[in-house]
């Protein structure tokens, strides 16, 4: 039975595809996006090796820690 669900999936394909041609608008606002990301990204990572430097530097082991 699985057979057969999969041959009507495949009936079900359009035989006729066109060539869709992206929005320029759209493709720019996915590269300043992707820029946004790209900047927050590398601020984070800054951040966080800064905030574990300063913790390791700042680390006394006390004890039996």
């Amino acid at each position: 039975m699985p057979a057969e669900k999969q041959q009507e999936q495949r009936d079900k394909r359009p035989q006729d595809t066109e060539d869709v041609q992206p929005d320029q608008e759209v493709v720019e606002q996915g590269d300043e996006i992707k820029e946004d990301l790209d900047q927050l990204l590398d601020e984070i990572d800054e951040i966080l090796e800064e905030d574990s430097e300063e913790f390791v530097e700042n680390y006394i082991q006390r004890g039996g820690e």
